[in-house]
């Protein structure tokens, strides 16, 4: 498993909990804040999926 599927994992769940205090709290920006994390948690989620399959492609290819 790639780092980054890590990372993103991570920045999804602040993301999550981030936009629910925002909205308890009535803190839009709070709320905001939440929704762009959980958003970039996803990208870098994409990205180490891609990074792992491109890596599981490649085991055992000699040309690699």
């Amino acid at each position: 498993m790639d780092k980054d599927r890590i990372e993103g994992a991570g920045d999804k769940m602040k993301g999550s909990l981030k936009e629910a205090a925002g909205r308890v709290t009535g803190d839009s920006k709070l709320q905001a804040e939440g929704k762009a994390d959980k958003a970039g948690g996803a990208v870098k989620n994409f990205v180490g999926g891609v990074k792992d399959t491109v890596r599981d492609a490649t085991d055992g290819d000699p040309r690699t």
